[in-house]
């Protein structure tokens, strides 16, 4: 790869994390997509071949009954490596971390995301945070959905010099919408078992000065997480300081109920209705009207697209780890501009 050559990508696993990535790669000028490694045999990867995309098998045992669904395999993932410049490993929660031995193995740059702990890579991303620490590494962990909302959101008032200390509940979609026929709950309320809940800690692993407690609950619905937050502030300050803080980042989009998008069903409709691919809400969506500043206290809701939300940092994160001379406002531009990311929805 030379600096004018597109930086080539390989996705290892083409679930709902997997597709968006790929999507997103092929949307970028200065990226193009090597292939994608899978194992399954079933619907969900017969529109790559449609599209002319290669497909790959993760082992050598896994080639014959692929190609006997009738998919084309290309080769193997350890083929496809030598054909890459960095892999984006998008297979479930543990398995990323056994594989990461192997992309050491190959020399090869890879990134992992949330369902993985943080030494798997030794370095946690979001974009705005800690895209500069992660130029020229050999991996990051894009972290997950929640966390990267929440360092996001907290990023912002840390920038106006408003944040003290934050406290956060979580209301946690119980499975994806594509699989809510294989499990999840129904008719009940599962609270996770510890104070505080994992996104805390996780998002201290990108930024470790964020004093934030969370809290998480999983409730009976597919659609979206949805978040609510006390914040205790630096000092007094008006609501609309703190609403110019979370315009700050295009990443974050403002939103009213009053406008009809009252319940995070709307939200996607909007999402469906401005011809977002795979309904994708990559940005934050906080409602504006339902936040209120009482003195130094600061109180908001917004909804978190599990599906999407990291799609654009790990755009990102590829350019971190692949452009030495790599800078966030610049990839941060360019990834928005080729997803449309403006920082409003309507």
């Amino acid at each position: 790869m030379t600096e004018h050559e597109p930086v080539r990508v390989a996705i290892n696993g083409y679930g709902v994390i997997g597709k968006r990535v790929a999507a997103a790669v092929m949307a970028q000028p200065d990226m193009r997509l090597a292939g994608i490694v899978d194992i399954a045999t079933d619907w969900r990867l017969r529109p790559l071949v449609a599209q002319g995309i290669d497909v790959y098998s993760a082992t050598p045992e896994h080639v014959a009954p692929m190609r006997e669904a009738g998919l084309p395999i290309a080769g193997t993932l350890d083929e496809l490596l030598g054909r890459a410049d960095l892999v984006v490993d998008c297979t479930p929660k543990r398995v990323a971390a056994r594989n990461a031995e192997t992309y050491r193995a190959s020399g090869l740059k890879f990134i992992v995301h949330g369902g993985e702990k943080h030494e798997v890579t030794g370095h946690s991303f979001v974009a705005e945070v800690s895209f500069e620490s992660a130029v020229g590494r050999a991996a990051t962990r894009v972290v997950s959905c929640n966390t990267t909302s929440i360092v996001r959101t907290l990023t912002a008032l840390k920038r106006a010099g408003l944040l003290k200390r934050a406290r956060g509940t979580l209301l946690r979609r119980a499975t994806d919408p594509w699989e809510s026929h294989l499990g999840g709950i129904m008719n009940t309320l599962v609270p996770e078992p510890d104070i505080p809940s994992h996104q805390g800690p996780d998002a201290r692993s990108v930024d470790p000065e964020l004093d934030v407690v969370t809290m998480a609950v999983k409730v009976p619905q597919t659609l979206a997480h949805l978040h609510y937050w006390s914040v205790q502030l630096t000092r007094s300050a008006s609501k609309e300081e703190v609403l110019d803080a979370f315009r700050a980042s295009s990443r974050i989009a403002l939103i009213r109920a009053g406008d009809g998008l009252a319940a995070i069903n709307t939200i996607k409709e909007l999402m469906a209705d401005l011809g977002r691919p795979h309904d994708n809400l990559y940005e934050v969506a906080l409602w504006e009207d339902m936040l209120k500043v009482d003195s130094d206290e600061l109180f908001y809701a917004y909804m978190v697209d599990n599906q999407a939300i990291v799609i654009p940092d790990t755009i990102d994160a590829i350019r971190a780890l692949t452009g030495p001379a790599a800078k966030s406002a610049h990839s941060i531009a360019q990834t928005n501009e080729a997803l449309g990311i403006s920082g409003r929805l309507c």
